[in-house]
C-alpha cells in the first residue's frame, strides 16, 4: 500500500471512530419518579433500592449516566410515572407493573399472579422462558421498555380487624389490595380499594378500610398496622413473589450506547438479587417482634377459603385473557412455564420445605 492510501486509510478511519468516541464520552443526566414515598425502605432506599440503583449506575458508568431520584409527591403524585415516562416528561418510574392494569391488563403478570410464580420461578420466566421478551414487547406501543429492579418473594395475605373464619366474612368486607387478587376478592364480596402505601394505616386505623394487603412483616411494622389491626394472615396466595418495575422512555434508552445500556441492565439485574436477599434478611426477626411485643395473631387463611381463591383465580385469568390477544399471549407463556415449574419445585423446593426445613426436621 502506498503512503498516500495509508494515509487515506487512516484518515477514513478516524472519521469513522471519531462519532463513537464523542457518543462514548457524552454524559447523560436522567430523572426517574417512584410510587412510593421518601424513605420507604426497598421500595425508596436501602439495598437494592431505586436509590441504591441510581448510585451503582453512576458508579459503573464513571458518571457518564446519573440519574436522580424522586420519590412520590416530589415530583409528581405516587402513581402517574406510567404517564410521564410515556410523556417523556422524566425518564424512567420505578413502581409495580400491576398499577397500570387500567391501561395494560397483561401488565399485572409482570408484577405478580396470584397461585403464580415465587422469586426463583419468576425470575427464571423472566430472564430465560421469554418473560422479559413479552413485557417489552407489551409496552413497545407505549414508547416503553421495562426491566425487573427488585422481588419482595412472597408477601402475607394481609391484616384484618376482625378474624376470618370462613368466606362469609368476606362479604362486605372494605380491603386495600392491588392487582389481580382484586378482582378475585370482589367475587367473594369484598369492596376493593387501591390506596398508595402512606395512606394505608389511616384508612384502617379509622375503620374506612376493613383489612389491608402491603407488603411483609418489616414494611407492614414500619406502616405501624399492627396498631390497626391484630389479624395477620398468610399463604401468600395473591402475591407468591412481586416484581418492582424499571420502566424507561423507549426514545431515551435508545439514546444511550450500548455499554450505559448494559450497565443499566446489570445494575437492574443485582438490584433485584439484592433487594430480595434483605427482604428474607429482616422479614423472620419481624414478625417475631409483631407476635411477642405487638400482640399480634399470625396464621393461615382457612383451606376452604384458599380453595375458593384458587377456584375463582383459574376462572378470572381465563375469562380475562379471552378477552385480548396479548393478554391472552402473556397468560399462555406464564402459565405454561409455571406448570413446568412446579414440576422440578414438586421435588425441590416442596420437600426442603416440608421436610428438612421444617421445625420437625433436622435440627
Amino acid at each position: 500500500m502506498t503512503k498516500s492510501a495509508i494515509g487515506a486509510a487512516a484518515t477514513g478511519a478516524g472519521v469513522i471512530a471519531a462519532p463513537s468516541i464523542v457518543r462514548a464520552q457524552e454524559t447523560f443526566n436522567w430523572k426517574m419518579t417512584n410510587a412510593y414515598g421518601p424513605g420507604s425502605p426497598f421500595y425508596v432506599t436501602g439495598p437494592g433500592s431505586p436509590e441504591d440503583f441510581c448510585k451503582r449506575v453512576t458508579e459503573m458508568s464513571n458518571g457518564r449516566l446519573n440519574i436522580q431520584h424522586f420519590a412520590a409527591g416530589e415530583l409528581i403524585p405516587a402513581l402517574e410515572g406510567f404517564d410521564a415516562v410515556q410523556a417523556g416528561t422524566v425518564e424512567m418510574n420505578a413502581a409495580n407493573a400491576y398499577f397500570w392494569a387500567g391501561k395494560i391488563f397483561a401488565a399485572q403478570y409482570f408484577t405478580t399472579v396470584p397461585f403464580g410464580l415465587n422469586f426463583q420461578g419468576v425470575n427464571a420466566w423472566l430472564y430465560h422462558a421469554g418473560g422479559l421478551e413479552l413485557w417489552h414487547e407489551v409496552y413497545q406501543p407505549y414508547g416503553l421498555v421495562a426491566f425487573p429492579m427488585g422481588n419482595t418473594g412472597v408477601q402475607m395475605t394481609g391484616w384484618f380487624r376482625e378474624p376470618i373464619e370462613s368466606l362469609d366474612d368476606f362479604n362486605g368486607l372494605k380491603m386495600r389490595i392491588p392487582g389481580l387478587a382484586g378482582k378475585v376478592y370482589q367475587q367473594i364480596g369484598v369492596e376493593v380499594k387501591l390506596l398508595p402505601g402512606g395512606e394505608i394505616f389511616p384508612a384502617l386505623e379509622r375503620g374506612v378500610i376493613d383489612a389491608a394487603e402491603f407488603v411483609g412483616p418489616y414494611q407492614d411494622r414500619r406502616l405501624g398496622l399492627q396498631k390497626a389491626a391484630k389479624y395477620y394472615y398468610t399463604t401468600g396466595w395473591h402475591e407468591p413473589s412481586n416484581v418492582t418495575e424499571l420502566l424507561i422512555n423507549q426514545k431515551a434508552w435508545e439514546s444511550l450506547p450500548a455499554d450505559l445500556q448494559a450497565i443499566v441492565k446489570n445494575a437492574a439485574q443485582a438490584c433485584n438479587l439484592d433487594s430480595h436477599s434483605w427482604c428474607e434478611a429482616n422479614n423472620a426477626a419481624a414478625l417475631r417482634d409483631l407476635v411477642e411485643n405487638f400482640g399480634v395473631k399470625a396464621q393461615t387463611l382457612p383451606d376452604e377459603v384458599v380453595t375458593k381463591l384458587k377456584d375463582i383465580t383459574k376462572d378470572t385469568l381465563e375469562a380475562e385473557a379471552a378477552k385480548d390477544p396479548v393478554t391472552k399471549k402473556v397468560h399462555d407463556s406464564f402459565m405454561a412455564f409455571r406448570d413446568t415449574h412446579r414440576e422440578w419445585a414438586a421435588i425441590s423446593e416442596k420437600p426442603y420445605h416440608g421436610i428438612i426445613s421444617s421445625k420437625g426436621g433436622m435440627s
